[in-house]
């Protein structure tokens, strides 16, 4: 069996090579194989350096994921990290691709750090539930300031090359050939040794506000468990002794690592790598998306656009007229902008992006795109006639696709003369900042269209979730049951605020009510208009959203909709109240008291037993893409896992 750690001598420099593709993670065989190679290399007195690099495309990128929540194997990582700090001679970390987790953590332990321009630097286990276990809280905050430490560990997200530099994290940026840098810097290292992290107080570590800090990181955790610790390992590790610092870091980590959050964590993260499982077996190629067309140019159209641009695609956008086509110019370029502004792209990028971009009322444009994504106004009739004109002027090898919400896939796809070349894209807005995307089966929706679907979310880099035909698809049809609920909820005695404050404080950034303020009442208004023709007049039926949106109360965008925003915050308005004693009335229901554990047991038995009906009309292929939805489409706090996995754990509320 081939050797996961090589070590090859050039002139007294031991170059420690690990091989375990595809990422290098840190599994037990590794970690066996380096620590008898740092021994045998301490042992040999001709040798004067080393440098630890990687094979592939990148530096040690963490954990073996198949190890998580299970008991540590030996050697741990520790073991391996305090081998290689106490050694005889210095080792230098040479880094490309990403060092993330114990990636990075077993870099801080080497002497140098010398970096690939492109690389990047993280521990992220706070997305898992956990702080680093190998004295990432240790050691980084004495090699870089203790502010720049406490938002690496506690955000968990990873910083450039340069800001790397920058702080102090790396030595020296190569821009030519890494290894060779790096074997020039260990040569440069000398003797003695320089004195380990572990010898150096933490940076700057006195000035930090750690009350205030702490109030910040507790508001945008919203419940999770992690971020805190991580906190307060950093904290220790400024006011202990590096060594007892070390020993409260490990038993930390092993607490958290065995908690319920970090079991919730570690399902969302294996669930989103199992998503839309299905996709994996289509036999047939997607169509190109070197260049693809959009359909509308309204703020979804305009998100899709950029999404695409962003992508490295060609993007040609249909409007009605010039006027309009302009103005979706305009909306992608703010949209470029932002992300400029944000530091996700550069400005070349963004005017790279923008250079691939037309829009115009010029149908036959759309004629040599490979995938056309229609993205008009939610109206059946409207997206019928879109798709209509599609079929008659794209060739029949392009894949047509909707971007509806609600509306049905197989209706658009009957304007068609073949129907197996549609389906359904559903993006979350703003497009091209959400991350889950619903790729929506239709009745006849062939191999083709799915496979260009899948194609595209993981070109996007977004996350897929099949779903069949039902109104609403998985997300929406969900929520609109939990809305529908806690509409009830309010005739019976609750009041939005209530609700609003249960929800957010069970790790939810915002309750219903105020979600829908958000969007707007007058888009959840439109859909029971549409559909108020078939709805079952046997079924409860709540009236105060309906009432609302009569007398113009529509959200933020009207100033007042399940709040009052006209003074720039967000009050509680009699109006509204009002109106709920007045419908409560005429229901003749009498009015009882709910605790915040009363209101979540009911949303989430709502939400449990809408996807249990998703799994028995085969609308969703698994309940953990059912959390995969409500995690990423619908602000689910993640460190709860999602509804289904309560279901599954027997949690009826996560409060208990």
């Amino acid at each position: 069996m081939a050797s996961l750690v090589g070590c090859e001598l050039r002139d007294g420099i031991a170059i420690v090579t690990i091989d375990a593709p595809p990422v290098n993670a840190l599994g037990q065989g590794v970690r066996a194989e380096l620590l008898a190679r740092v021994r045998e290399i301490d042992g040999n007195p001709d040798i004067r350096a080393a440098v630890l690099c990687c094979a592939g495309r990148t530096f040690v990128a963490g954990a073996d994921i198949n190890e998580l929540g299970k008991p540590p194997l030996s050697p741990v990582l520790p073991e391996v990290l305090d081998a290689i700090e106490g050694a005889r001679i210095p080792w230098v970390a040479a880094v490309h691709g990403t060092a993330l987790g114990g990636g990075l953590e077993l870099a801080l332990a080497c002497t140098a750090r010398i970096a690939d321009g492109k690389a990047k630097f993280g521990l992220p286990e706070v997305t898992l539930g956990m702080i680093p276990g190998a004295g990432g809280t240790v050691r980084l905050p004495r090699l870089i300031p203790m502010c720049d430490a406490v938002d690496m560990v506690t955000g968990g997200k990873p910083v450039t090359a340069s800001t790397a530099l920058a702080i102090g994290l790396v030595d020296r940026l190569s821009e030519t050939d890494l290894l060779s840098a790096a074997i020039s810097y260990a040569e440069l290292a000398g003797q003695p040794k320089p004195a380990s992290l572990l010898d150096r107080p933490c940076r700057d570590a006195a000035e930090m506000d750690w009350q205030g800090k702490a109030k910040a990181i507790q508001a945008k955790a919203r419940g999770a468990e992690a971020p805190m610790e991580a906190l307060d390992a950093l904290k220790d590790s400024a006011q202990l002794p590096a060594r007892e610092a070390l020993k409260q870091e490990r038993q930390r980590f092993l607490r958290l690592a065995a908690s319920d959050q970090a079991a919730a964590l570690r399902y969302a993260f294996f669930s989103e790598r199992n998503a839309g499982r299905s996709l994996t077996s289509i036999d047939s190629a997607p169509a190109d998306l070197q260049r693809i067309g959009v359909v509308g140019g309204g703020t979804m159209g305009a998100g899709i656009a950029t999404a695409l641009l962003l992508s490295g695609s060609e993007v040609r956008l249909l409007e009605r007229d010039t006027s309009a086509a302009e103005t979706a110019r305009a909306r992608v370029d703010d949209m470029l902008g932002a992300s400029v502004a944000r530091g996700a792209i550069s400005r070349e990028d963004a005017d790279q992006a923008i250079d691939r971009f037309t829009a115009s009322p010029d149908e036959t444009a759309l004629a040599s795109c490979g995938l056309v994504i229609e993205a008009v106004f939610e109206d059946m009739d409207v997206k019928r006639d879109v798709f209509s004109r599609l079929d008659a002027i794209m060739p029949a090898e392009a894949v047509l696709a909707t971007n509806t919400s609600y509306l049905d896939v197989n209706r658009l796809a009957e304007t068609t003369v073949d129907p197996a070349r549609v389906l359904g894209l559903h993006f979350f807005a703003p497009a091209h900042l959400m991350k889950l995307l619903e790729i929506v089966r239709g009745r006849d929706t062939g191999r083709r269209a799915l496979s260009t679907g899948a194609a595209l979310a993981k070109r996007l880099k977004k996350t897929a979730v099949v779903s069949g035909v039902c109104h609403g698809f998985i997300g929406n049809r969900i929520m609109a049951a939990y809305r529908r609920d806690c509409e009830f909820m309010l005739l019976e005695g609750a009041s939005p605020a209530q609700i609003d404050a249960a929800m957010r404080n069970f790790g939810f950034a915002m309750g219903i009510f105020e979600v829908q303020d958000m969007s707007g009442l007058d888009i959840a208004w439109a859909q029971r208009k549409n559909t108020e023709s078939t709805r079952d007049p046997s079924e409860p039926y709540c009236r105060i959203a309906d009432k609302l949106c009569e007398i113009g109360r529509l959200g933020r965008k009207t100033k007042r909709g399940w709040y009052d925003y006209s003074d720039g915050g967000q009050k509680i308005d009699p109006q509204v109240i009002r109106v709920i004693e007045e419908e409560r009335t005429k229901a003749g229901v009498t009015a009882h008291s709910f605790s915040d554990e009363q209101i979540m047991k009911r949303i989430l038995g709502v939400m449990q037993r809408e996807g249990q009906a998703l799994l028995s009309e085969g609308v969703a292929e698994s309940a953990s893409d059912i959390d995969v939805v409500m995690l990423t489409g619908y602000g689910f706090p993640r460190h709860r896992g999602g509804p289904m996995y309560l279901f599954g754990q027997q949690i009826e509320c996560a409060f208990l």
